[in-house]
């Protein structure tokens, strides 16, 4: 087996190990936005309301 072919063969199998981590981290970071989304979601709506009331009182 060529020095090359041993390369390609070895980081084939490093990425298909991988695949779980990365999976894991982007549901854990989906899961932390609908969290922040549900805790700041009404404070940031009150927010931008205000600003909207502000810009069209004028």
């Amino acid at each position: 087996m060529s020095r090359c072919t041993a390369l390609a063969s070895r980081l084939r199998s490093e990425e298909r190990g991988d695949v779980p981590g990365w999976v894991l981290i982007t549901l854990m970071t989906a899961g932390l936005v609908v969290v922040i989304w549900a805790l700041a979601g009404p404070a940031l709506s009150g927010v931008f309301q205000q600003a909207i009331d502000r810009v069209t009182g004028f």
